[in-house]
């Protein structure tokens, strides 16, 4: 038998370390080729590292959440044969503590005690009216045990409850289900959950971007009735063999063709080489949800797409970036970002840029209002565009009028179709 030593591979594009974000393996597991065995990070993606050989895994070369160098020894794996450690140096183990096969780091939860067990006794029903017998003791240990007591069976002359009969109806295990019931029981209740992986990449981005970029925000509102309803008559259309259309991939047409007016918003600012550089190509970043955080995969040329085209790589990344499966290739590269809460929108938002973009528009929800048009009160389906962009290179003007352009190709549909 011999050892096999699997170190931190090089990821490419010039980076040094990586965090080791999880493992999905852990000491005397059998492994076989091409198995996954730990998810690394680096400043762009979540990175699967698999298993070039069979064997038993002897040893751990990190914890979650640890920085690890390029080269460094990730992984040792018992072999057939010699392997190839025969000049490695030795390998670290793993702290006992380390989580090693959550997806995600593991909550502390520290529990209230559970209440004394006495004897058990069947719940009864009572009118919700109905104030059973008690004394005031022991409607307080009721009340602070979270019980209610018409659904406690008393045993006391005339069918008083006494302290004996709150803890019988404890043991019979109901004492959760009260709990749950009263909005005022005590919860104590605490979780302790490490930033590393994904989360920690995201707030180095977030905070990294407020301390660099001179933020400041614009707001418009936007008639999206003939949009919403230009929207639907395509679904019913083409929706079978096209696809359905949300409002994304109008709003990225919106971007599309503003942005040829207003080339210095679609930019990205190198503050440390001071210079900007204005793109041609309109690569939009969709911001995502996903069960590891906050992702943004890319649509490539924007500009080069139909409606249609920008709606299914819409789809295609999000479902990706949701299940993990986007490329580094796919979560990089763009111009400008759209960022959406759907249905949870809110009113207003204030969206944090992704540097190095100077600019991210934002997808307030829909909603119906009572407008004054030519005079008359209608009901129009209304929606704000929340949008940041970095003061450092976008004027307050150009932002507002960028907008305004959006604002105009989007309460008048036909317009986005025409050259």
């Amino acid at each position: 038998m011999g050892t096999h030593v699997i170190k931190m591979p090089d990821i490419g594009e010039g980076i040094a370390e990586v965090e080791l974000s999880v493992w999905h393996v852990k000491v005397g597991d059998l492994v076989v080729e091409d198995q996954v065995l730990a998810d690394v990070m680096t400043d762009k993606a979540m990175v699967d590292i698999p298993s070039p050989v069979h064997g038993k895994v002897i040893s751990l070369g990190g914890a979650p959440g640890e920085v690890m160098a390029v080269g460094s020894i990730l992984i040792s794996i018992e072999v057939e044969g010699a392997g190839n450690a025969k000049d490695a140096p030795a390998v670290k183990e793993a702290p006992k503590a380390a989580p090693v096969v959550e997806a995600k780091p593991a909550p502390v939860a520290v529990e209230s005690k559970p209440a004394p067990v006495i004897a058990a006794q069947a719940p009864v029903a009572r009118d919700a009216d109905e104030r059973p017998l008690a004394s005031p003791a022991v409607r307080k240990h009721a009340l602070d045990a979270g019980i209610q007591l018409r659904l406690v069976q008393g045993t006391g002359p005339a069918g008083r409850i006494l302290h004996e009969d709150l803890d019988a109806y404890l043991q019979q295990g109901t004492a959760k289900a009260s709990t749950a019931v009263n909005p005022y029981a005590e919860r104590n209740s605490e979780e302790q959950i490490p930033v590393i992986g994904m989360r920690r990449k995201i707030a180095q981005r977030m905070q990294d971007a407020t301390r660099r970029a001179a933020h400041f925000s614009y707001v418009e509102e936007i008639d999206v009735t003939a949009l919403d309803e230009l929207r639907v008559h395509l679904n019913e259309k083409h929706g079978a063999t096209r696809g359905k259309l949300t409002l994304l991939p109008f709003i990225v047409r919106a971007m599309v063709v503003a942005l040829k007016d207003f080339p210095q918003i679609n930019a990205r600012y190198d503050d440390e080489a001071q210079v900007i550089t204005r793109l041609g190509a309109v690569h939009v970043g969709v911001a995502t949800q996903s069960d590891i955080g906050l992702m943004v995969p890319v649509v490539r040329h924007a500009e080069a797409r139909s409606l249609w085209g920008n709606a299914e790589e819409i789809t295609r990344l999000a479902t990706a970036a949701r299940n993990g499966k986007a490329s580094r290739d796919e979560l990089s590269g763009s111009t400008i970002t759209l960022t959406s809460l759907g249905a949870l929108g809110g009113i207003v938002s204030t969206p944090v840029l992704n540097l190095p973009e100077v600019a991210i528009v934002g997808v307030n929800r829909i909603v119906e209002r009572p407008m004054v048009i030519k005079g008359q009160i209608v009901v129009r389906k209304m929606m704000n565009l929340s949008s940041s962009f970095d003061h450092r290179v976008v004027d307050g003007m150009d932002a507002a009028q960028f907008i305004q352009a959006i604002r105009g190709l989007l309460e008048q549909p036909a317009s986005l179709f025409l050259e």
